[in-house]
């Protein structure tokens, strides 16, 4: 990324499959701000919520769920990832490209997967660059 473009990555999750770690942050580039918002269950994040994050500058927003299969309120996850992938849609639609948007199973006792995962957010925003609605 330039020098000039910070990217701003929202990152909701639930509170069963990832906890903010002094970890993940150290292992994160630089050049990224990470905005968290937990959630009870990954179930709770609505379409209008995921929008607002990119009408308050995010460049990319990223759902983190319980692996498949091991939610605690069983279908959390898979409702998560419909909305997720309903929004994609209308991001592209609008011409913000659902790139911007990713859902990811991840394991809690594994934070260094999560360090990855934004990672690879941060590294797909250096060619879409950032949030066309700033």
């Amino acid at each position: 990324m330039n020098a000039a473009f910070k990217a701003k990555i929202t990152l909701f999750h639930c509170i069963n499959s990832f906890m903010e770690s002094a970890a993940v942050e150290q292992s994160v580039q630089a050049d990224v701000v990470l905005e968290y918002i937990k959630l009870a269950c990954s179930s709770m994040v609505k379409d209008v919520y995921l929008l607002r994050a990119f009408e308050a500058e995010a460049d990319a927003v990223v759902v983190l769920v319980c692996p498949e299969g091991q939610c605690r309120y069983v279908e959390g996850n898979l409702r998560a990832k419909k909305r997720v992938a309903w929004v994609q849609g209308l991001l592209d639609e609008i011409g913000l490209d659902g790139k911007r948007l990713a859902i990811h199973n991840v394991d809690p006792k594994n934070p260094e997967a999560v360090a990855r995962i934004i990672d690879a957010t941060a590294a797909a925003l250096t060619d879409l660059g950032p949030n066309p609605a700033k």
